[in-house]
């Protein structure tokens, strides 16, 4: 786990559940039959995805409800894991009608709030495995959720023709959450101790960040001694998408602007924020 700024975003969880159910009072039925781009998920799937997060972290965590034995003994398990969880609880919610997934986010949504506000943010949890396998702070595993919470809802509004939303407050932390994924993507690359690479995502929401190559690895930096190596700029509606399997690593690639050594920028393209 890197040790750039901690991301506090307990308190944006309400205003972005208002965003989503009014997003979805909106929505008529051919909106919620739309495909999006989360494979094999329409509308109504991903929102149901959204309500079964919810019923998750208040079942598994809040109440500590035991799951079953499951033993993971790799990244790979926790992907299968995942996906067959996810297909189960969706071709469950299908017998659920759009008002009712409404009515139940609007119940959920303020006790996973309560919850985040309970917890020490401050304390160590378990790894966020995107992240690398390394125990983090429980901050990082919230802000974790907002980015699950913030990139469903932008889903829906593109598949629905919705705008964005890319107000700085809500769409800010989503990125700086999904770059720490960056010093685990470069685990691999293996250049001179001291090289460094500059990485902007650019737009309203965006920033600046550095990793550096040092004994340990790639991890973030205030900034550099000397010139980086490499220079990357991604406008913030790729970056997103790119970290969410929302854009192939050749499409953010064609319009994204690089400089310097570009053999030392591939591992931001393949960089992935979620699990899978």
């Amino acid at each position: 786990m890197n040790h750039l700024t901690e991301i506090l975003v307990v308190d944006r969880f309400e205003p972005l559940r208002a965003h989503l159910l009014e997003l979805l009072s909106g929505l008529d039925e051919e909106d919620w039959n739309r495909a999006t781009a989360a494979p094999r998920w329409s509308v109504k799937d991903v929102t149901a995805h959204l309500l079964g997060g919810d019923i998750g972290i208040l079942s598994r965590m809040r109440d500590e409800h035991p799951q079953g034995s499951v033993r993971l003994t790799d990244y790979l398990d926790l992907v299968r894991l995942v996906d067959r969880l996810n297909d189960e609880w969706i071709i469950a919610a299908r017998r659920m009608s759009p008002r009712v997934l409404q009515e139940l986010l609007a119940f959920t949504g303020p006790r996973v709030e309560s919850y985040f506000a309970s917890l020490d943010l401050h304390a160590m949890g378990g790894p966020v495995s995107w992240a690398g396998p390394d125990a983090a702070p429980v901050w990082f595993d919230v802000a974790r959720e907002f980015t699950e919470r913030w990139h469903h809802q932008q889903q829906i509004r593109d598949a629905t023709a919705r705008p964005p939303l890319y107000d700085p407050h809500l769409f800010a932390p989503v990125l700086d959450t999904f770059t720490r994924a960056l010093p685990f993507s470069f685990r691999h690359l293996v250049a001179p101790s001291g090289t460094s690479v500059r990485f902007q995502i650019s737009g309203g929401a965006g920033g600046v960040w550095f990793l550096e190559q040092g004994a340990k690895g790639w991890d973030f930096i205030d900034a550099p001694a000397s010139d980086p190596a490499a220079d990357v700029v991604l406008p913030q509606e790729i970056a997103w998408r790119l970290f969410t399997k929302g854009v192939d690593r050749d499409g953010a690639r064609t319009q994204a602007i690089v400089r310097g050594n570009e053999d030392l920028v591939s591992p931001i393209f393949g960089a992935t924020a979620i699990i899978g």
